[in-house]
C-alpha cells in the first residue's frame, strides 16, 4: 500500500461553489484520483488533508491555523512513509486581507517545499517527491466570495508560471490545472464537481508513472 498526502485548501477539500456544503469523497479530486488510481491495480490512499481558507505561509486574520507552515512537519512524520505529495495552494494568498502578488504566493510555496523535506520522518524513511499543482486563476469574485477576494483576479496574475519556475528551480514536478480546470461561474474561485473529475482524470496518468517508478516510496 502506498500513501499519497494531498496537502491543499477549498479547491481541494470539495467546497460546493455558492454554498458551505461539500461534495462527496467519490466527487472531489482528491477521493476520484484514488478510485482511479484502484480501479487500475495500484494500492494506494490518498490522504486528504485539506483545510479551507488555508494559506501558504499567512495567517488569517480572522481564523487561526490557516498558515501551513503550521503543523505540516509534524503531518509529514505522521504519514510517512509517503509515495508522493500533491500542494495545490496559492488561492487564498489572493484573500483581500493580503496585498501579495504571484511572486509573493511561489515564495511562500518554496518554504512549503522546504518544510516537507525538512520534517523530522524516521531515519530510513524516504523525502517524499512533490507534485505542485498550480490552482486555476481566480476570476471574478462573485457572491460569498465577492469581499473576500476582492481584486484577487489581477493580484493573482502570473502564478501558474511563478510556481512553474520554482517547481524547476526546486526539483518538483508541476502541473498547471488552468490547462485542465476552470473555477466555477457561481463564485469566481472554486471548482464545479465536473472540474474536480476533469483534474482527477489528468492526475491519474501522472500520480500512476510516478508510484510505479523503480524506488517509490512506501512500496
Amino acid at each position: 500500500m502506498q500513501h499519497i498526502l494531498v496537502y491543499a485548501d477549498s479547491l481541494s477539500w470539495g467546497i460546493v461553489p455558492g454554498t458551505r456544503q461539500r461534495l462527496a469523497f467519490a466527487q472531489r479530486w482528491p477521493g476520484a484520483l484514488e478510485l482511479a488510481l484502484l480501479r487500475q491495480g495500484l494500492a494506494v490512499r490518498v490522504i486528504e488533508d485539506c483545510l479551507n481558507g488555508r494559506r501558504t505561509v499567512w495567517d488569517d486574520p480572522f481564523k487561526p491555523g490557516r498558515n501551513s507552515l503550521q503543523g505540516l512537519a509534524q503531518r509529514i512524520e505522521i504519514h510517512s512513509p509517503l509515495a508522493l505529495v500533491l500542494l495545490m495552494l496559492g488561492t487564498n494568498d489572493f484573500q483581500s486581507s493580503h496585498q501579495n502578488t504571484a511572486w509573493h504566493s511561489a515564495q511562500g510555496l518554496a518554504a512549503v517545499i522546504d518544510t516537507i523535506r525538512q520534517a523530522p520522518i524516521e531515519p530510513g524513511l524516504p523525502v517524499p517527491p512533490i507534485l505542485v499543482l498550480a490552482p486555476p486563476p481566480i476570476t471574478r469574485p462573485r457572491g460569498l466570495m465577492a469581499p473576500k477576494f476582492e481584486g484577487a483576479q489581477a493580484r493573482c496574475a502570473g502564478l501558474a508560471a511563478a510556481c512553474e519556475e520554482l517547481a524547476r528551480a526546486m526539483g518538483c514536478q508541476f502541473l498547471d490545472t488552468a490547462g485542465v480546470v476552470t473555477t466555477s461561474s457561481v463564485d469566481g474561485v472554486h471548482l464545479d464537481a465536473n472540474q474536480h473529475a476533469l483534474l482527477a482524470q489528468a492526475l491519474t496518468p501522472l500520480v500512476a508513472a510516478r508510484l510505479a517508478a523503480p524506488g517509490a516510496a512506501g512500496r
